[in-house]
């Protein structure tokens, strides 16, 4: 085995588990869903069928990660942050086939209690803060926070909110350089 399974972890048979994973108490992984290499799932955490996600993701505990949910490599999942995928659910109708995807980019981090309606793309290396409420697309680097979830920024790839003077700002962390333009942040190679 390639991939290490707390002996109270469920793991269908069907899905694919890629090296290095790590899965914890109590998580269930359900069949045809797909966790990348180094991916790391909390306790208590749900991955449905179908789900996919990519390289180095990290769930923390009490996630419950819907049908239609896709996260590219290194995405964070802050605890008991939820994703829903079903627009109008209903208890007395089934609308298993009406599963609406939500794609998670590479590098976005989602906080703590935050909550995603389905439908909504994450940008690349996002942050949306601890219990936000995401109810619209969100642009590459964006910060946001709140309920409804309002953007407030942009932040870099190392997660540091980012002052733009004269269109241009620098990780301090890193010293990777950004440029704003047309309200779109790019990083500059």
């Amino acid at each position: 085995m390639s991939y290490y399974a707390h002996e109270t972890a469920v793991i269908d048979e069907g899905c694919s588990i890629g090296e290095g994973v790590k899965i914890w108490h109590f998580t269930h992984v359900m069949p045809n869903s797909v966790l990348g290499d180094k991916c790391n799932l909390g306790q208590n955490v749900v991955v449905s069928p179908g789900v996919k996600l990519g390289k180095n993701v990290k769930v923390q505990n009490n996630v419950s990660i819907y049908t239609g949910v896709i996260c590219e490599d290194d995405v964070f999942l802050g605890p008991s942050m939820v994703f829903t995928n079903i627009v109008n659910p209903r208890s007395a109708i089934v609308r298993r086939d009406q599963y609406v995807e939500t794609l998670v980019k590479q590098g976005a981090s989602i906080g703590a209690n935050a909550t995603v309606i389905c439908g909504n793309t994450i940008g690349k290396f996002a942050l949306i803060g601890a219990g936000a409420v995401v109810t619209k697309e969100v642009p590459d680097y964006a910060l946001l926070v709140g309920n409804p979830a309002k953007q407030i920024g942009w932040v870099s790839e190392f997660g540091h909110r980012l002052n733009f003077e004269n269109n241009l700002a620098t990780c301090p962390e890193s010293g990777q350089e950004y440029r704003l333009e047309n309200n779109k942040v790019i990083r500059v190679k």
